[in-house]
């Protein structure tokens, strides 16, 4: 993750102190990623704080791995801020998924005043009416009363004592999802890594083959890589065209023969038995025999199998569009959208100078 943690942007800023409407959205991300591992029986993430929030290449805040407990039976966890847990940890030394509700509450106490705030002492000052000493004096004038109202009123009912009383994700998405209003500015923007004013970067436009790659619409590629054939592969075959009548050579010739007849015939899984025959063979190299694998195992859902094979094709040729538009849509469907642009990019340059 390269845009560094929350608590660097939140408490150690050295240019500017983090956007209300970044803060916003940094409640609903986590909130929306804490439900999402609740959903699939993750609930449990221990000692949930401004140093596990990460920011990805686009500025958007994600939680990272190192607080799941993947291998915790009974929910029991070690080493914690005392001062900062739930108070049933103190009393069992056990997570419940309402102990991580409560870690939240001190997240959203994070974000609106801009330190790391003792609970005890937030609710100290919540029930004395002394909300301006939890806001962030570098904020003021920069939200709406209402806005800031509803987030310590969220962090409060995160913060009860009894945990039965504590909100669960699903309610906390439903109330943070209204306050983010800025949802067309860039994460990149609103951290202050981007400048709005730039201009915009140029667009290289795609090719035909480059637009079938971007949608991954795989039934254009296989007509594509149809239609090219081997023309690729001319300067690797006539290095090898002395050893053309060698038993074990046509062997491997025939391992090619068939699967392009699979190939031709929509036959992909029988094709990708037949493109490993012949290299596996290790007689010849064909970047056009690793480049249609690869769609076959696009098209059979092996995303990163496919994804090595069109590596592979760039190593046998480096400047083949082909290999680095097969690596976009292997980056595409893994979600590697920034990687697959790159790829993009690289392979529209190399059809243009072609």
């Amino acid at each position: 993750m390269p845009n560094e943690t929350l608590s660097k942007h939140l408490f150690h800023s050295e240019t500017q102190p983090m956007k209300w409407a970044m803060r916003l959205r940094v409640a609903l991300y986590l909130a929306q990623a804490l439900e999402y591992c609740s959903n699939r029986g993750k609930a449990l993430y221990h000692d949930l704080n401004a140093y596990r929030i990460l920011f990805d290449q686009d500025g958007n805040p994600r939680l990272s791995c190192f607080g799941l407990m993947k291998n915790s039976r009974d929910g029991r966890s070690y080493g914690t801020n005392i001062a900062f847990a739930p108070p049933e940890y103190s009393r069992t030394g056990k997570v419940t998924p309402e102990s991580v509700i409560y870690s939240f509450g001190t997240l959203l106490l994070d974000l609106l005043s801009g330190k790391h705030i003792l609970p005890s002492h937030a609710l100290d000052l919540i029930r004395a009416k002394k909300i301006q000493l939890l806001t962030d004096s570098c904020l003021e004038g920069h939200f709406s009363n209402d806005d800031g109202t509803e987030l310590l009123r969220l962090a409060s009912r995160c913060l009860q004592y009894e945990p039965c009383e504590r909100p669960n994700a699903k309610s906390l998405v439903n109330a943070l999802t209204p306050l983010e209003k800025e949802t067309s500015v860039s994460s990149l923007v609103l951290l202050g890594i981007l400048d709005e004013s730039e201009p915009p970067k140029e667009i290289v436009p795609l090719t035909p083959f480059g637009e079938a790659c971007s949608r991954k619409d795989l039934i254009t590629i296989h007509k594509i890589l149809e239609r090219v054939g081997y023309k690729d592969d001319e300067d690797v075959a006539n290095e090898l065209s002395f050893q053309m009548w060698t038993d074990q050579l046509q062997g491997t010739l025939n391992s090619k023969k068939h699967g392009d007849s699979a190939f031709h015939a929509g036959e992909f899984s029988k094709a990708i038995d037949f493109y490993t025959q012949f290299i596996n063979g290790g007689t010849m190299v064909s970047p056009t025999v690793y480049a249609r694998r690869c769609l076959c195992y696009l098209l059979n859902n092996m995303a990163q199998e496919a994804l090595g094979d069109a590596m592979q094709a760039q190593l046998i040729s480096p400047t083949w569009p082909t290999a680095f538009y097969l690596q976009a849509v292997a980056y595409f469907t893994i979600g590697m959208d920034i990687d697959a642009h790159e790829s993009l990019k690289e392979a529209t340059t190399l059809e243009t100078i072609a």
